[in-house]
């Protein structure tokens, strides 16, 4: 019987020591880069800089989803940052450029929730590039699939 509750407190222990480290991350950031210099916001700040909603399908996720985001041009804009083309860089370091125009002109966002959730790493976050790609057709297609951009971890301003 001792050895059954020793057992079992191993393998609660344990099991703690696994998730423990999801806990222990630091939350996520997103680095902008400027000839005016470089400032980094966690998810709080970006979220305190107020988010907005779009509703829209994608031709990664199922069913219409609703992505909470900071507009890119809102993002900007606190970062004292200005260009007519931004690169976003993802984890993996695949990158894109993107005219600055899309922000204004399709109210382009930079999500941290789908869903009512935030995104993690290994499924798209923990940020999204989002258009609403609904509100037009010219959006549901290349280029702007393409600058879609998940598990942002830096965008640059040239």
């Amino acid at each position: 019987m001792i050895a059954k509750r020793v057992l079992t407190s191993v393998l609660l222990l344990a099991g703690a020591l696994i998730v423990a480290p999801a806990f222990a991350q630091d939350v996520p950031a997103v680095t902008i880069t400027s000839p005016s210099g470089s400032v980094t916001f966690d998810r709080d700040q970006l979220e305190a800089m107020g988010l907005v909603s779009i509703k829209t399908h994608t031709p990664w996720n199922e069913g219409l989803i609703d992505f909470e985001g900071v507009p890119l041009a809102t993002l900007l804009e606190k970062a004292d940052a200005t260009g007519k083309t931004v690169t976003v860089i993802a984890l993996n370091d695949y990158s894109v450029d993107i005219p600055t125009s899309d922000f204004a002109e399709f109210g382009t966002i930079l999500a941290v929730k789908r869903n009512g959730d935030y995104m993690p790493v290994d499924d798209q976050g923990p940020f999204f590039v989002i258009y609403p790609f609904d509100s037009d057709p010219v959006l549901q297609g290349q280029p702007y699939y393409g600058r879609a951009v998940w598990q942002v971890k830096q965008i640059t301003v040239q």
